[in-house]
């Protein structure tokens, strides 16, 4: 059975009228071609953060990307647990901000923290 929200985003990434930036778009043109795609939402943010909570980025198993969770900070590490997710069908909760011992490894320069939910579209690897 087909998931009605699902039907929803397809009819609108077939319109021409849908907008270029919007990442549940594309995520739902790429699943609509059959490839597998995750999409990464923003649940939470704390302190000074680099976008919004329920900002998105879509992923697909192809290694497109559309949407944007931290303007470029963390987003290596985000398409890496897409991809897991694409892979092995469980969803995701990561935690980015900034410690003294990990200031410049995988984190936020910006002081803030921000919670990330990863999980696959439609939970069936793209078919």
């Amino acid at each position: 059975m087909t998931d009605p929200a699902t039907t929803d985003l397809r009819q609108a990434a077939a319109s021409q009228d849908a907008p270029l930036d919007d990442p549940l778009l594309h995520a739902a043109r790429w699943h609509a071609q059959g490839e597998a795609v995750a999409l990464a939402t923003v649940t939470a943010t704390w302190g000074s953060a680099p976008r919004p909570a329920g900002s998105r980025m879509a992923i697909s198993a192809g290694g497109r990307i559309a949407g944007s969770v931290s303007s470029g900070c963390v987003e290596g590490d985000v398409v890496e647990a897409a991809i897991e997710t694409i892979r092995d069908g469980q969803p995701r909760l990561l935690s980015y901000g900034v410690s003294d011992d990990s200031a410049w490894s995988v984190g936020l320069t910006c002081g803030g923290t921000i919670s990330v939910f990863v999980e696959q579209l439609g939970g069936d690897g793209g078919r």
